[in-house]
């Protein structure tokens, strides 16, 4: 009996390795590429193939493509490049002499930061008002605070929440620069913008 079984089990290999030998040496037919497809499968493969890696950000280092980005992705990429521009944006927005009007320059300075801000809720940021040290204590105090607050309604009419704002005025306690002339007073004329 163990005979038969071992000739049972020998012709099953056998025709396994027939079966294996058969599968693996059938011929293309003749004008067919890869994988039995002719030229135009093989064009429509490229292609879909082409389709796929471009969406995929495959050798051209973009990643995946806005199409292929879930909401959550494309959000997160927004916030990034908002972040990445208000980071390059200048802190510091200057005003002329006795004044608390934001000067055209500076618009797109606190557009960058607005819509950082917007974008991302849970960041708050400080906006501390100086001035340069003419006019009395109290009236440097109180415009400094005109300066900040005008800041901070550039960013609310942006979409930044006043939750995210606050304002501090040193009026001329902290002088950017020291100096009892026009040059030094321009650089103490500011507001400037501190993330915490």
């Amino acid at each position: 009996m163990t005979d038969l079984l071992k000739n049972r089990v020998l012709m099953l290999g056998f025709a396994l390795l027939f079966v294996a030998g058969c599968s693996s040496t059938a011929t293309e037919p003749e004008g067919s590429g890869s994988n039995g497809m002719d030229e135009t499968d093989m064009e429509q493969q490229s292609d879909s193939d082409a389709d796929t890696s471009d969406a995929y950000g495959a050798g051209d280092g973009s990643g995946v493509s806005e199409e292929a980005m879930t909401a959550e992705e494309r959000a997160r990429k927004s916030l990034e490049q908002a972040k990445e521009k208000a980071m390059q944006a200048a802190s510091t927005i200057y005003f002329d002499f006795d004044s608390s009007e934001i000067r055209r320059e500076s618009q797109s300075i606190l557009e960058a930061h607005a819509a950082y801000l917007a974008e991302d809720d849970d960041v708050t940021v400080v906006l501390e008002g100086h001035t340069d040290q003419r006019g009395s204590r109290e009236y440097n105090m109180a415009l400094g605070e005109r300066r900040a607050e005008s800041v901070a309604r550039f960013l609310r009419v942006n979409d930044v929440s006043s939750d995210q704002i606050e304002t501090v005025s040193y009026g001329e306690e902290q002088p950017a620069v020291e100096g009892n002339n026009e040059e030094a007073w321009a650089e103490n004329r500011r507001v400037e913008i501190n993330y915490e």
